[in-house]
């Protein structure tokens, strides 16, 4: 797959934490993907905050980042008020920054698909609304 691919917190954590019941699909449509996958900041936060209690995975994590296979590609300053607009608009879905990252990301980059395990991926909608493209969602 060679377009650009937008990496959420859940995937990635899932790849990285064996006992995650999404571990095998995150590894398997990990396989799929060519190229270095996008993320912001704020989804590199959750992911580490999520595997603090798991230093081999955090590790692991640590490593495929700085292998440059996870390329944060967002600024967050640049982009405050488009995000700000997200929050707000869908605040009764509890959206977080990252996931309003990942929908500014996916406006940014035209063609690009998201690679989440949020179903409220389903809801969210880029561009005003049009459906998020979403990569291999697990069934």
């Amino acid at each position: 797959m060679s377009k650009v691919v937008i990496a959420d917190t859940g995937p990635l954590v899932a790849v990285f934490d064996r006992g995650d019941e999404h571990h095998e699909w995150a590894k398997c449509s990990l396989g799929k993907i060519r190229g270095p996958l996008l993320t912001s900041e704020a989804v590199v936060s959750e992911v580490l905050f999520l595997l603090r209690d798991m230093p081999r995975s955090r590790a692991a994590f640590l490593g495929f980042w700085s292998e440059g296979a996870l390329k944060v590609s967002f600024d967050a300053a640049r982009e405050r008020l488009a995000l700000i607009a997200l929050l707000e608009k869908y605040h009764d879905t509890d959206i977080s920054l990252a996931d309003a990252t990942m929908v500014r990301m996916s406006e940014l980059h035209e063609g690009s698909t998201v690679w989440t395990l949020d179903k409220d991926f389903r809801v969210y909608r880029r561009l005003g609304r049009k459906v998020i493209p979403l990569f291999d969602w697990p069934r």
